[in-house]
């Protein structure tokens, strides 16, 4: 699928939930726009309301009507089938790969499935069909045979799922297609992994933890950043018990996009930048939130219960097309309401904080903050560097070189990976297709997926209801209170 932005259809096929949450959404339709965060930009065909102000929006007449909403949305509803916590792929010799979205990310993540061993990709979906047909000529250059194309319209994505020669379906597309792809996938019968964030709404999360779970298939959201070289260090020294009691992290998204997204050629169309004339909150927190959820074994021991977002003025984007963009450009006609910094506060149940940021508006060098503190010492990335006792008393910084020995067996294996982002984007691909094939327990599940995408509704409600706290949904349903592992894995015998 292309970048352009193209509104997600309403879910026919997973009935809504019963209970508090369904309550809110049939009789109060203000706090159903709120909570389910999309905006009703004129021609969206969103129907979901205003998100910009006034009586639309729940958050905009009183905090206790906002953390009213969100709790009932926060309960939990009957479970529809059983939990995918621990749940192993079937084992199989080839992973199957269908391949939804060819844009930027589509185009590069495709040479990393078929640099490995024991994957096909046996389709391309999108619905530019040079794009398409550009991905299958890379396949059969591999030496693998002609993947089907599906680049009729911008619903034929749904027969590529309904394929039976496909395993798993990776989505990488506008991101309010995400959560349609991957209903659509798993209802067919397919494991599917989506790029950031899975979903928008709230209500979404809810489906795709419940489908999940009645379809047996898995769904996860693929980020990288947990398999960052430093971050897989870090979690490792985590779980040793370096850091002593884990206190407090921080993660963010701080990465200057200004031009990209004033840039027709690189998003195909201006999908990302709209998302700014709707959401006020944070619109990309899996990057930060993703590692340091594993090194507190969120979902695994330890659950995140509230948060509370902040959030500037919308002053960076339109500044930079006051500066940049020709006086007829289409973009004069878009009003910013995204702040230009986000900060979020996370609290878990055994009371550690975890900070959020997001800001893409603003001049600033690229960070994920990437921080970890604890009763024995503290680490800091952007640029890395460690404080812990016994070694460290003289308040300051050592060198994070010196503790490669803790590296994860995948970053030893595979010293020097090919691909993007410094090699995350391979060692994710790796990981996931070799847990396929050995049949062995995702290293995240959808529960991580929810987890890590909540912040993007959460944060845009707290923020109009200044900075009120509001709970965030156990996805798990319970099930996090078990130990169970993630991605500090053991290399697995092949």
């Amino acid at each position: 699928m292309n970048d352009d932005a193209r509104p997600a259809p309403e879910p026919r096929d997973v009935p809504p939930h019963s209970g508090a949450a369904d309550e809110v959404n049939r009789q109060d339709p203000s706090r159903r726009s709120v909570l389910w965060t999309t905006a009703g930009v004129a021609g969206a065909g969103l129907g979901l309301g205003a998100l910009g102000g006034g009586t639309a929006s729940a958050a905009g007449r009183s905090a206790p009507d906002a953390v009213a909403a969100a709790e009932a949305v926060a309960a939990a509803p009957p479970r529809q089938g059983r939990t995918m916590a621990g749940v192993p792929f079937e084992r199989r010799s080839t992973v199957r790969v269908g391949i939804i979205g060819l844009g930027n990310r589509g185009d590069s993540m495709i040479d990393l499935f078929l640099a490995l061993p024991g994957v096909q990709v046996k389709a391309v979906c999108d619905t530019v069909r040079d794009k398409a047909e550009k991905a299958a000529k890379k396949v059969t250059a591999a030496g693998q045979p002609a993947p089907a194309i599906y680049a009729k319209d911008e619903h034929d994505y749904e027969n590529l799922c309904k394929r039976g020669d496909i395993d798993f379906v990776y989505v990488v597309t506008p991101w309010e297609l995400h959560f349609p792809m991957a209903k659509t996938a798993m209802l067919n019968g397919k494991h599917v992994g989506v790029e950031c964030p899975i979903a928008m709404r709230l209500e979404e999360l809810w489906q795709l933890v419940d489908l999940s779970e009645r379809t047996r298939r898995h769904c996860m959201q693929l980020e990288n950043c947990c398999y960052g070289k430093n971050e897989m260090r870090v979690l490792r020294m985590a779980h040793a018990g370096l850091f002593g009691e884990l206190q407090h992290g921080a993660g963010a998204y701080n990465h200057d996009l200004r031009e990209l997204m004033f840039d027709p050629d690189y998003y195909e169309g201006p999908w990302r930048r709209l998302w700014h004339t709707r959401l006020r909150g944070d619109l990309y927190p899996n990057h930060g939130f993703g590692p340091v959820a594993n090194y507190m074994d969120v979902n695994r021991g330890d659950r995140v219960v509230s948060i509370s977002s902040v959030g500037t003025t919308p002053l960076g984007l339109a500044a930079y097309r006051e500066e940049h963009m020709e006086p007829g450009d289409p973009s004069w006609k878009e009003s910013y309401i995204g702040a230009d910094r986000t900060i979020s506060l996370v609290q878990t149940a055994k009371g550690r904080v975890i900070r959020l940021e997001h800001d893409v508006s603003s001049p600033h060098p690229y960070s994920r903050i990437n921080s970890l503190g604890g009763t024995k010492g503290v680490f800091e990335d952007y640029p890395e560097r460690i404080y812990l006792e016994p070694t460290n008393t003289n308040h300051q910084w050592d060198d994070f070189k010196k503790y490669a020995e803790w590296d994860h067996w995948l970053w030893k294996e595979h010293a020097n990976p090919p691909g993007g982002h410094g090699g995350m984007d391979y060692i994710m691909v790796f990981r996931l297709m070799q847990c396929m094939r050995l049949g062995l327990v995702p290293d995240f599940d959808v529960y991580d997926a929810a987890v890590w995408t909540a912040p993007v509704p959460l944060s845009h409600l707290s923020i109009k209801a200044k900075g009120v706290p509001l709970p965030i949904p156990d996805f798990t349903r319970g099930e996090w209170k078990k130990a169970r592992s993630g991605m500090d894995s053991e290399k697995p015998a092949e």
